[in-house]
């Protein structure tokens, strides 16, 4: 296999963890982002500081490296540059169809929606106030309102009255990512509870990890377990579902399929084609953590049987203010909370700067019970301080 050179596009905390997992497959990493020491360039071989929207800049530094695998793993990356170089040979991870689909709300929608016949909710699109309120005529109140390009939940409003949509539009607009001022409005939908399933295409095949719920504000992850209890018959429809998206969108890797799930039907949200935020659950409830499953399925390697060590979660650790200057604290009082066959663990994800609501750090934790772990890893999170320095 030789020493493969992987150019990272996005140097955040999924990518950190990326990095440590082919680092120990021997790969070179290049890893990029907009800001000098981002997590993932703390472990890499080598960095490149440039924004991803700046196709001149993406061009040269996919020319200047030359590298085996070019691995995005955030959303907003000129994806025509991509195709310019798969189509030049170079392989793109999972493809470049797969990034430029997945970019944008709007187009891995209409895949799955139109092309693909899934289950999702009613949606419209909308590039101004007025057609907002145009397309609450098909979708009804309560509804939600997203900007078809952003990051971790930025910019996403549950609307239950027509009052409310003014608002939803501006912090759509205000946190959209790119250059593309449209947003979907899309029904609500009353699910019992929402999971990421984890889809590993291989040139095996495909395989799945156990589903994991997760709890969100502000559109954000706050916390994930797995697994969640699902009938075999929901189980199942969540796995044809992911199974048809990741088919036809192609190349090898994990996928972040997310789902609503009702007490009698599944449907589909969401696709990340790269690790998933709320799969962070996966560096201690699995024998392969996400990180794990991509490196393999990217680098051709064989994948043994997915297996869960039983029930665990995840808790996230926020900034509640803009500093350059702090530390982290209270690590020992959160991981002394495991105790006999209770496992807690941490992330410091080593950001270097904070600003209102980013996360800072993972707490891990098993339990005897998801119940139990999920209060675990909470206490854990709580017990993790960030000190601002004057």
């Amino acid at each position: 296999m030789g020493k493969p050179k992987i150019l990272l596009l996005g140097s955040g905390e999924l990518g950190k963890e990326f990095v440590i997992s082919v680092k120990r497959y021997g790969c070179h990493v290049v890893a990029c982002d907009s800001y000098a020491d981002a997590p993932a360039m703390q472990v890499a071989d080598e960095a490149e500081v440039f924004p991803m929207l700046d196709a001149d800049a993406l061009r040269h530094a996919i020319g200047k490296h030359r590298p085996d695998f070019i691995v995005p793993e955030i959303e907003a990356i000129r994806t025509e540059v991509l195709q310019e170089f798969e189509d030049k040979g170079f392989t793109v991870v999972p493809s470049a169809r797969a990034a430029s689909l997945t970019m944008n709300r709007d187009r891995i929608r209409e895949l799955a929606a139109t092309e693909l016949g899934l289950r999702t909710s009613r949606y419209r699109y909308a590039e101004s106030l007025d057609e907002v309120k145009a397309a609450v005529e098909h979708t009804g109140l309560p509804c939600v309102i997203k900007p078809v390009m952003s990051s971790s939940g930025k910019g996403q409003s549950t609307v239950r009255s027509a009052d409310q949509l003014e608002q939803a539009w501006d912090d759509a607009v205000a946190n959209m990512r790119g250059d593309r001022r449209k947003v979907i409005v899309e029904e609500f939908v009353a699910f019992e509870y929402e999971i990421t399933l984890l889809t590993v295409r291989t040139r095996e095949g495909v395989s799945y990890c156990a589903p994991i719920g997760h709890r969100q504000e502000r559109g954000d992850y706050q916390e994930s377990w797995q697994p969640t209890p699902m009938t075999d018959r929901l189980l199942a429809e969540a796995q044809d579902m992911a199974r048809k998206v990741v088919d036809n969108l192609g190349g090898y890797g994990i996928f972040g399929v997310e789902f609503f799930v009702t007490r009698d039907e599944v449907v589909f949200s969401e696709l990340s084609p790269r690790p998933h935020d709320t799969g962070l659950v996966t560096l201690l409830s699995q024998n392969l953590s996400e990180f794990d499953l991509h490196a393999r399925a990217i680098l051709g390697l064989p994948i043994p049987s997915i297996r869960l060590r039983g029930p665990t979660a995840s808790a996230v650790v926020l900034a509640d203010r803009d500093a350059e200057r702090f530390s982290i604290e209270g690590l020992g009082d959160a991981l002394a909370l495991g105790s006999g066959e209770s496992e807690v663990d941490a992330r410091i994800f080593g950001k270097p700067t904070t600003r209102p609501y980013r996360r800072m750090a993972v707490t891990l934790a098993s339990g005897g019970t998801v119940e139990e772990a999920r209060a675990r890893a909470r206490e854990a999170a709580a017990r993790i301080r960030i000190e601002y320095e004057a």
